[in-house]
This record gives C-alpha cells, sequence and structure tokens, in this order.
C-alpha cells in the first residue's frame, strides 16, 4: 500500500510532449480539431499557436495520481478537474498534488498542472482506493 497521509505531497509529475503529440492524440482520440493540430489555423483563430487537447492534459493528471498509489491504475476511483489554461506541445508540463484526506484505504488529493506559470488544469480532485 502507497504510504500517504493528510498534508503529504505527491511526487511530481514531469511531461514534456513533443510537437506530433497532439497528432498521436488526434489519431487515438478522434479529436482532429484543427486548433489541436494546425499551428496556422490555431494562429488564425486567435490562439498563439496549436494547443493541447484538454483530455491529455487531464490524462497526465490522472497519470500521477496512478503513479502515487504505487502504478495502479485500479486505484484511481473519481477524478474531477477545471481546464484554467491551455496547454502547448514542447513545454514542460508539471503535475503536483497535496493529500487532503485520508479514512483508511481512501485518500483525497488536491492537485494541479502547470506549464511555466500557466496553470492548465487547477481545482483537480483525486480519490484513490488504496489496498
Amino acid at each position: 500500500m502507497a504510504d500517504l497521509n493528510e498534508g503529504d505531497a505527491i511526487p511530481e509529475l514531469r511531461v514534456t510532449p513533443d510537437k506530433y503529440l497532439p497528432h498521436r492524440y488526434a489519431g487515438a482520440s478522434g479529436d482532429f480539431n484543427p486548433i489541436h493540430i494546425d499551428n496556422d489555423f490555431a494562429q488564425v483563430v486567435g490562439l498563439p499557436r496549436n494547443i493541447l487537447h484538454g483530455l491529455y492534459s487531464m490524462a497526465q493528471v490522472a497519470r500521477a495520481q496512478t503513479e502515487a498509489a504505487g502504478g495502479d491504475p485500479r486505484a484511481l476511483r473519481r477524478l474531477a478537474v477545471q481546464f484554467r489554461g491551455m496547454g502547448v506541445p514542447e513545454e514542460e508540463i508539471v503535475v503536483s498534488g497535496t493529500v487532503t484526506a485520508r479514512d483508511g484505504d481512501r485518500v483525497v488529493i488536491a492537485t494541479e498542472a502547470f506549464q511555466g506559470d500557466n496553470g492548465i488544469v487547477r481545482n483537480a480532485e483525486a480519490e484513490l482506493q488504496l489496498s
């Protein structure tokens, strides 16, 4: 069982999506919105460049929870997030979190994901069932 107690920080997850990740994610998810895969289109509609899929960013938050639980994806029972910024390829994403509650094998973790000063996922809460 992972040793996670109230007030503990989970290990940070750091990942840098490469410039081709939005294309691969589009193929896997079926979301071919051009704001994700066409840099020129993204700029025409007012974005600074093509942006990551929000669900990719959420997946990194889920991945951090799974790793905190010892690598068992079945431990993640609930995940709620708020998308607060747009992530971009080729910039490191840092996911961090703090245990806010523990009741037996049930752990609640407040989590956020940043690219530099840009909070791309905020006010996220995960519930883990450790065993």
